[in-house]
């Protein structure tokens, strides 16, 4: 009895320590069932921000059929990077972060690592804000007066909790949840599109530079996951079929944001504009009696992604460098995104549109990076460069290069996205540039 109990505490919390996230996964602990890497790709998607995505579209200046091929173009170029990543995770058994020092090197991989960690509290926050949104207007429906600041510090405390109990919790939590979410927001899909009022036949010229910065959305939605997709399939066997981890991976991200993100712009004619509280007021108007279980589901939805959020916001705080237990960095987490989604609700989708367009600013040339050192050499192990590298060298140059000259947004835009009338296309130029110029100095494959 004594003996089993530390065996069952652990199949619920994962180790805590700071050594543990930058050391691999012993081999007796890789258990993970496959069917994981499906829902761990799918499930936090199922959340009103790609609905939300979706119905932005229409603002931005697309027409239906316009907006259909943004969505599978736009997902399926940000998804490849994500699923490619994930079959790093067995091999090393290291979070994707980690992964990356083979690269970028101990004091290389510092950068991206933080950047990531700030990246993760922004994600929760543009996740919290709809979903606190629709937990107000649940209990409101059962005649319980919320605040925003006590909604939203519900879910961030149940996420905290998911995140500070680590991996295992996680993992179950995409399966089990992800599932029940899946059946509700598909009911939810369906009744929305024969009752709403679908732009469907509307049909208007789109601009270049309003279909690629709409491409460019679309892409960072997906694409934002480089970053996290090993952290959740290091748990499987070295031994997995690299081959069906990234199938499984590129299947689970694309049978979730393309769907969600079709049902947004189908939406767009019913909602009064792309905001988390014109979506859900539309969502109740047109399921009628159904509405309680719509934001239900939209309640439970940020629970899936943020758990997802904070979890790997531990690991990357430590794999900057910070020196703090898994779980003190959980809780900073979920603490700094709680500020972040109180400070920014009322500007949700500029700064929702912005935070995805950013992001993708250094997750590009970092992937690029990373999917170049993974791919174009063997996997065979070698020591961790303990300083700064040419290729954490790339990564910043690359980086700071296409925020410079080809970023679009409300906060600035560069010269040559200017010239190309505000297309954006820096985040393509970042990952070919950087995956380009790190692979044309490195070793080739070793022949067997």
């Amino acid at each position: 009895m004594t003996q089993d109990t530390p065996r069952r505490a652990h199949a619920v919390m994962e180790d805590m320590s700071a050594t543990a996230v930058r050391e691999p996964v012993p081999e007796h602990l890789k258990t993970m069932r496959m069917d994981r890497v499906f829902w761990s790709h799918f499930a936090p998607n199922l959340g009103l921000g790609g609905w939300v995505t979706g119905a932005l579209l229409v603002s931005m200046g697309l027409d239906f059929k316009t907006g259909v091929a943004a969505v599978i173009l736009g997902n399926l170029i940000g998804a490849l990077p994500v699923a490619l990543a994930a079959a790093i995770g067995p091999v090393t058994g290291l979070t994707q972060m980690e992964a990356s020092r083979r690269a970028l090197g101990q004091m290389g991989l510092r950068l991206p690592a933080f950047l990531n960690w700030i990246y993760c509290v922004g994600w929760d926050a543009v996740n919290n804000v709809p979903a606190a949104t629709a937990l107000i207007a649940l209990l409101l429906a059962g005649g319980i007066h919320a605040p925003f600041w006590a909604a939203l510090g519900v879910l961030a405390g149940v996420q905290m909790l998911a995140s500070i109990y680590g991996h295992h919790v996680v993992q179950t939590l995409q399966k089990y949840l992800g599932a029940f979410l899946l059946l509700a927001f598909a009911f939810i899909g369906i009744v929305f599109a024969l009752r709403g009022q679908a732009p469907l036949g509307s049909h208007h010229p789109v601009s270049v530079s309003t279909f690629l910065l709409a491409v460019g959305v679309l892409v960072s939605f997906n694409l934002s996951w480089a970053s996290y997709s090993s952290d959740y399939t290091r748990y499987l066997p070295a031994s997995a079929n690299p081959k069906k981890v990234v199938l499984l991976a590129l299947a689970g991200l694309l049978a979730s944001a393309i769907p969600f993100q079709i049902l947004g712009l189908i939406s767009a004619g019913s909602v009064a504009d792309a905001s988390p509280t014109a979506v859900i007021a539309s969502l109740l108007h047109t399921l009628g009696p159904l509405g309680t279980f719509a934001l239900a589901a939209i309640a439970l939805s940020s629970i899936t992604g943020n758990s997802f959020n904070d979890n790997t916001a531990s690991y990357s705080l430590i794999s900057a460098g910070v020196h703090v237990p898994r779980v003190a960095a959980a809780i900073l987490t979920a603490t700094l995104g709680y500020v972040l989604a109180v400070a920014g609700a009322g500007r949700y989708t500029t700064l929702y549109t912005d935070y995805l367009m950013v992001t993708l600013y250094w997750i590009a040339p970092w992937i690029g990076i990373v999917l170049a050192d993974w791919y174009c050499t063997d996997h065979a192990p070698r020591p961790t460069p303990s300083g700064w590298t040419r290729g954490a060298s790339i990564f910043a140059i690359t980086t700071a290069l296409t925020v410079g000259l080809f970023s679009t947004s409300s906060l600035y835009t560069g010269p040559i996205a200017r010239w190309l009338g505000g297309a954006d296309i820096g985040y393509y130029v970042g990952f070919f540039v950087a995956a380009g110029c790190y692979a044309a100095g490195m070793p080739r494959r070793t022949s067997s």
